[in-house]
């Protein structure tokens, strides 16, 4: 367009909004050394906010569903050697956009693993994302005070996934540490320091801030509140905020401990009141100059995002028409935290995947008690309302009810998703196979009143049941199916007969019936569906 309009005589001008003109622009000089933000992975009860709760001195696990920290939180602690923010990611293997991002933000990880297990598949894949966004490895060997401790195979084991002890002759620290009697946990954080100092951090800190949003919620009294972990500049309480597709000035500052701040620095984390609406895990979060400035970037966010959803996606009318129809869950999610909202809706669709016979879908992902409006929309919908860590609110379980919603809770990840696969087999129809019952030979014809041509057979092989399926045969070719309109012995009716015994059938609808014909009995057996 540019070229065009030079042959012509005109000068163009690009006015398309540039997010960066908005934001703040640092002094690379001006630059001042941070703590480190260390990431804590590991696998599900390997002991990882056990670890933190010894070095920060509060109890937080008491409160886990099942031993499972159900979305990320960060804590920046006091050390003998300086300041350390910790970040604690979710272990369990759904959690996985959750664990990324939080390596996305993160200078080292520590890797946890117990001593009396071993590594296993969530430990794996932490170390693929630590490797994948290149930040130094730190493995915390936990649980080293149980009887059955075995540090060596574990040091063993991770040299098989390319971490090799500095004590074998590799660059990785692997520390011993007991969470439960604080052994070797000084250690840690003196490894911790020196990392730091190798890495030499440093973060501009005057001018306006920008950070990362590490968990989002809607809290009864307080609105949303979102926990940010500041990376440039400095946060004050009055600040106009931009976080994905909202803004709003600060109302209020928070550490993790619910103390009020009136302004944070780099590598703090910080619970941020007042934005308009939930933002995902994940999302930045910049400080601007002025109301007009945050609604002008809304907007344009807003419009990227409505026109990338106009553009048509997915298969053609004709291959929707030769498609198979098949079944489909809906759900409408709703959770405490966004975080949780955005994995455990990934971890439900992942099922998808499992299986071409069902489908689920995710039709809405919130944050926030499950209410009225969830109820109607999910019956508008022909869904089921999943809800993790989330109570209903006011009316919504009596109409759920009265509506035929189906509603289910949780507090744990393995039980939302065993339902999710228990409901969508719920959906499938049960496959049926013939099991083989008997044989008859037609041995006379009569023909009776009302009744039509009954067959005088003997039944040659296993029993003749009046319930039964059959298949009338002559030479070996099937003339009829169908199932038996009566059996009798003499004049009695009567419910099955067996090998040797004489009988005679009418075989429902058909009245072709030959001397020498075969009769064939079977049964139709269901066979649960699976995925």
């Amino acid at each position: 367009a540019e070229m065009v309009a030079a042959e012509f005589g005109y000068k163009t001008e690009d006015v398309t909004f540039d997010e960066s003109e908005v934001f703040a622009s640092y002094d690379e000089d001006d630059t001042a050394f941070r703590a480190p933000v260390v990431t804590v992975m590991g696998h599900v009860d390997h002991g990882k906010t056990s670890l933190l709760d010894y070095i920060r001195t509060a109890r937080v696990a008491a409160g886990e569903a099942g031993g499972i920290t159900q979305h990320v939180a960060a804590y920046k602690v006091e050390t003998p050697k300086g300041e350390v923010t910790f970040l604690d990611t979710p272990g369990h293997e759904a959690f996985t956009a959750m664990r990324s991002r939080g390596a996305q933000v993160t200078d080292i990880v520590v890797l946890v693993v117990a001593a009396d297990d071993g590594v296993m598949p969530t430990t794996i894949e932490a170390i693929k994302h630590a490797k994948e966004s290149k930040v130094p490895i730190v493995v915390a060997v936990n649980k080293i005070d149980k009887p059955d401790a075995n540090s060596g195979r574990v040091k063993q084991s991770l040299m098989e996934h390319e971490l090799v002890g500095e004590e074998f002759g590799g660059a990785v620290p692997i520390v011993e540490v007991s969470a439960k009697t604080g052994q070797g946990v000084e250690d840690l954080l003196e490894t911790l320091a020196l990392q730091a100092e190798v890495l030499e951090l440093r973060s501009p800190v005057e001018g306006s801030a920008s950070g990362t949003v590490l968990e989002a919620r809607i809290d009864k009294g307080r609105g949303t509140v979102v926990t940010v972990l500041v990376q440039s500049g400095t946060l004050k309480k009055g600040d106009t905020v931009v976080a994905n597709e909202f803004y709003a000035k600060v109302r209020g500052l928070n550490d993790q401990n619910g103390k009020a701040l009136k302004e944070a620095g780099p590598s703090t984390p910080v619970e941020v009141l007042g934005l308009g609406g939930v933002p995902f895990a994940g999302d930045s979060i910049n400080v601007v100059d002025n109301d007009k400035d945050a609604k002008a970037l809304v907007a344009n966010r807003r419009e990227k995002r409505l026109r990338k959803e106009s553009v048509r996606s997915g298969p053609s009318i004709t291959e929707m028409m030769l498609m198979k129809k098949v079944p489909t869950l809906k759900v409408v999610l709703k959770a405490d935290v966004q975080g949780s909202a955005q994995a455990l809706a990934e971890a439900l669709e992942e099922i998808t995947n499992e299986t071409e016979k069902v489908k689920l879908e995710v039709i809405k992902s919130e944050v926030g008690q499950i209410n009225e409006t969830d109820v109607k929309y999910a019956r508008a919908g022909d869904s089921v309302i999943f809800g993790f860590n989330v109570k209903t609110a006011g009316k919504a379980a009596p109409v759920a009810e009265s509506e035929g919603v189906p509603l289910y809770t949780f507090g744990v990840i393995y039980d939302a998703l065993d339902k999710a696969r228990e409901l969508m087999i719920g959906l499938l129809e049960p496959e049926y196979r013939e099991r083989e019952q008997g044989e008859a030979e037609v041995r006379a014809l009569f023909p009776i009143p009302r009744l039509g041509v009954v067959a005088g057979c003997r039944v040659t092989k296993g029993l003749i049941n009046r319930s039964s399926h059959v298949r009338v045969l002559r030479e070996g070719e099937v003339l009829h199916s169908g199932v038996i309109g009566s059996l009798r012995v003499h004049k009695d009716d009567v419910k099955e007969v067996k090998d040797g015994f004489e009988c005679g059938i009418v075989v429902d609808g058909f009245a072709g019936l030959a001397e020498g014909d075969q009769i064939q009995a079977f049964d139709m057996e269901a066979i649960p569906p699976t995925l």
